[in-house]
């Protein structure tokens, strides 16, 4: 494989390698922006490896500060962009499962490529010969589209148990199969996931669940038992059965799958959201006239804050989730709704994110989307003062009005906004009007 033009984004960590090499120090270009740009694929922030010491790094910049010093690495600023700069080295046993007990400088770049996660996450990239150095025979797995433990896979996920996730996303977004052997070592260590931090764990789903082909990776979870580990709430979505008419793509974890498989760069709300909207239904199930789940999304909002909470999602993220979860289904009864009544659901902060959950639900399902398609044209055509209108009268008013106060103000004040937004009060006189005969049934 050649050489690749590297994009104008590499240009800083380009510079640094160029300081380093004009002081005798080797460095490369290394890492997940290396394995996409030969996969031809967006590539990310670029950081550099090399022979030199943190120390020597330091005396090299004038703007260094060091984030894993006894990992060797370094944060080298230039033109306001922080470059990570790693000294090869080798690691010892990782006893938490998740850190190396000891690490060691090393002068050797094999050395370096061999305590790696994966063969196409081992290439280095030469700037200043323009070459592509590959240890591990990542360039070939690169060809393939192929993802491959470094070395032993059963040495490579007992060392980390986060290598079982991030295995998964890279196999998903970069679209790369897992070989066997590799396959194998993630079932086998799949308890190794436990040794990894409930908020590690929720931030490594969210850039799955975000990315491209969320469901590929959802697969590979569950074939090596790494999903029983996190979320095993899931895997009771498997085989249980739907209506065919509503879903003839066949059980609730088909479904999701296909769900989630239809977004497109979703906010980390939206895909939660798919992948839990139906978690209620194992607990919801019953068979008369045909298969329902009556109150799954209620059910199911419950269950997805439990889970939420265990992997340390922020609250307000939580939140967000449960809401459309709990809220999905009221798309069956929208155009019987009064007028009211649907502005005030097309008025929620979260609504956008509902409406997408909505059309992933009927996508995931029978590809129905006619009140997808009502409730869009019906949402686009309203404005702000039509959603929310200012209020005709406040509890001032009320007040004014002679009406003492209590908390007969909400009872009356709602009522009142509700009249004006299904178009039956229009002005204060109008108003005021509803509001003395509302008040004198009360009373």
């Amino acid at each position: 494989m050649t050489y690749p033009q590297l994009p104008p984004k590499a240009a800083n960590a380009v510079s640094v390698i160029e300081t380093l090499s004009d002081a005798n120090f080797t460095a490369h270009l290394v890492g997940g922006a290396v394995r996409d740009l030969l996969l031809e694929l967006p590539a990310g922030d670029f950081d550099v490896a090399t022979n030199a010491t943190p120390e020597q790094v330091s005396e090299l910049f004038t703007n260094t500060h060091f984030v894993g010093a006894s990992f060797g690495v370094t944060l080298v600023n230039i033109n306001g962009e922080s470059i990570e700069v790693a000294t090869w080295r080798t690691e010892s046993s990782y006893k938490d499962g998740r850190h190396p007990d000891q690490v060691a400088y090393s002068d050797n770049l094999n050395n370096d490529a061999a305590r790696r996660d994966f063969t196409v996450n081992a290439l280095y990239l030469d700037s200043i010969n323009k070459e592509v150095i590959d240890p591990v025979n990542g360039l070939a797995d690169i060809k393939l589209k192929v993802l491959r433990a470094v070395g032993n896979p059963d040495h490579r996920f007992s060392e980390d148990g986060l290598r079982l996730l991030r295995g998964a996303r890279l196999s998903a977004a970069c679209g790369l199969t897992v070989c066997k052997d590799t396959e194998a070592g993630m079932k086998n260590n799949c308890e190794m996931i436990n040794a990894v931090s409930g908020e590690r764990i929720g931030i490594e789903f969210t850039k799955l669940l975000t990315g491209p082909k969320p469901n590929t990776g959802l697969e590979l979870l569950k074939s090596t038992d790494v999903l029983e580990q996190v979320i095993p709430e899931l895997l009771q979505l498997v085989d249980l059965p739907q209506p065919a008419t509503y879903h003839p793509e066949g059980c609730v974890w088909t479904h999701t799958m296909l769900a989630l498989e239809s977004l497109n760069e979703p906010t980390p709300a939206l895909a939660f959201a798919t992948l839990f909207h139906d978690i209620g239904k194992p607990d919801t199930i019953t068979e008369k006239d045909r298969i329902r789940f009556n109150c799954h999304a209620e059910v199911g909002s419950k269950i997805a804050r439990i889970i939420c909470q265990r992997l340390k999602l922020s609250n307000a993220l939580t939140t967000r989730i449960t809401e459309l979860v709990k809220q999905h289904q009221h798309f069956l009864n929208v155009r019987e709704m009064r007028p009211s009544t649907l502005k005030r659901f097309f008025r929620q902060d979260c609504f956008p994110e509902l409406l997408a959950l909505h059309k992933a639900d009927r996508l995931g399902g029978n590809g129905d989307l006619e009140v997808w398609q009502w409730c869009k044209q019906k949402y686009d055509s309203f404005n702000k003062d039509q959603l929310q209108p200012t209020p005709l009268l406040t509890g001032n008013d009320l007040l004014e009005l002679g009406i003492p106060r209590g908390t007969h103000y909400k009872i009356i004040l709602d009522e009142l906004e509700s009249a004006q937004l299904d178009g039956k009060v229009s002005d204060n006189k109008e108003a005021i009007e509803f509001v003395m005969k509302k008040w004198k049934k009360l009373r």
